[in-house]
């Protein structure tokens, strides 16, 4: 799908006559700020409009929306956000890319409102010094991935009981002592591999085959979800049992995913959107925590690999794909 095509099917503001929008001054503008490509985000940005129209506004009539995407290059965020800025968005609502779009639209603005939706920990990582009392300017929705990582590992711990070295695939410079720890205290070891290049994942699942890992975990970061296909297919070309932080990647043919609905993630940011355009301030608005966390299992997958999955993984089990 070409990415014109994309915006005018989101009713982007852009596709607007010039008169439309002389005549629609008063309406508020979002700017929406994408590390990674709207094309690959398709179904958050329909949640995320789901939860603002659930606030009363709706994109082309009460609500325009900027789109501003680095398309995975990050260090484009600055000019993103600058540009966004100069057209003077009533918010930015930061998504696409965890923790650096945030971090990018704070740096840029202290005044404008800034939503945000991120896997990583908001406090760790600078988006928020408090989460029920963010900064003056800047909210959102953290959904744990960081913490969730130790979850992964005991599953696969139930699932691999034998295999005690595990691999993890994550960005460069990613704090990873927690899980390392969690690690540890499963009676795991754990070897990090790192990736910032589609070459990169190759490197890494072939090592992972050549030193004769149980399985591995792969990181919630976006990067990561942009490859969904060539690491699902490595994994598969490798025999490498795998754990994921998104059921797309589970439908998609892999093993198994652990992590939080990302529609309701999205319709979140959405809400939160809706409530400052209502006259909230992000100050008013604690970081909002998702509780609810699924686990989903492909059978098939499972079968090709020569797995037994445990009852008592497929009796808590959210969705089985057969």
């Amino acid at each position: 799908m070409r990415r014109r095509d994309f915006i005018v099917g989101l009713g982007s503001a852009a596709a607007w006559p010039v008169v439309a929008r002389a005549q629609q001054a008063a309406v508020p503008v979002i700017g929406l700020l994408s590390g990674v490509s709207f094309e690959s985000y398709a179904d958050r940005v329909a949640a995320f409009r789901q939860g603002l129209m659930e606030m009363g506004f709706v994109e082309g009539r009460n609500v325009a929306i900027e789109y501003r995407s680095a398309d995975g290059r990050f260090e484009r965020l600055p000019a993103s956000v600058a540009d966004l800025i100069r057209r003077q968005v009533t918010v930015i609502v930061a998504i696409g890319g965890g923790t650096r779009t945030g971090l990018a639209a704070k740096a840029a603005t202290s005044t404008i409102p800034i939503v945000f939706a991120t896997g990583g920990d908001a406090v760790i990582d600078g988006l928020v010094a408090s989460i029920s009392r963010p900064e003056a300017n800047v909210t959102g929705v953290a959904f744990g991935n960081t913490i969730l990582g130790a979850k992964r590992l005991d599953l696969m711990r139930q699932l691999l009981p034998g295999g005690t070295s595990i691999g993890y695939l994550d960005r460069p410079r990613t704090d990873v002592r927690n899980l390392l720890e969690a690690a540890r205290i499963n009676g795991q070891k754990l070897v990090v591999f790192t990736a910032s290049t589609a070459q990169d994942i190759d490197i890494a699942l072939a090592a992972i085959v050549q030193q004769r890992l149980a399985g591995l975990v792969v990181s919630a970061d976006a990067f990561f979800n942009q490859r969904r296909d060539q690491i699902v297919a490595l994994t598969a070309h490798h025999a490498v049992p795998t754990i994921y932080a998104n059921r797309e990647y589970v439908r998609a043919g892999g093993l198994l995913s652990y992590g939080v609905e990302l529609h309701d993630v999205y319709r979140w940011t959405g809400v939160y959107t809706g409530r400052l355009l209502n006259g909230a301030k992000p100050s008013d608005l604690p970081v909002m925590q998702p509780t609810k966390f699924d686990l989903v299992i492909n059978l098939k997958t499972a079968k090709a690999l020569g797995l037994t999955i445990p009852e008592t993984l497929l009796a808590t089990a959210d969705e089985v794909i057969q």
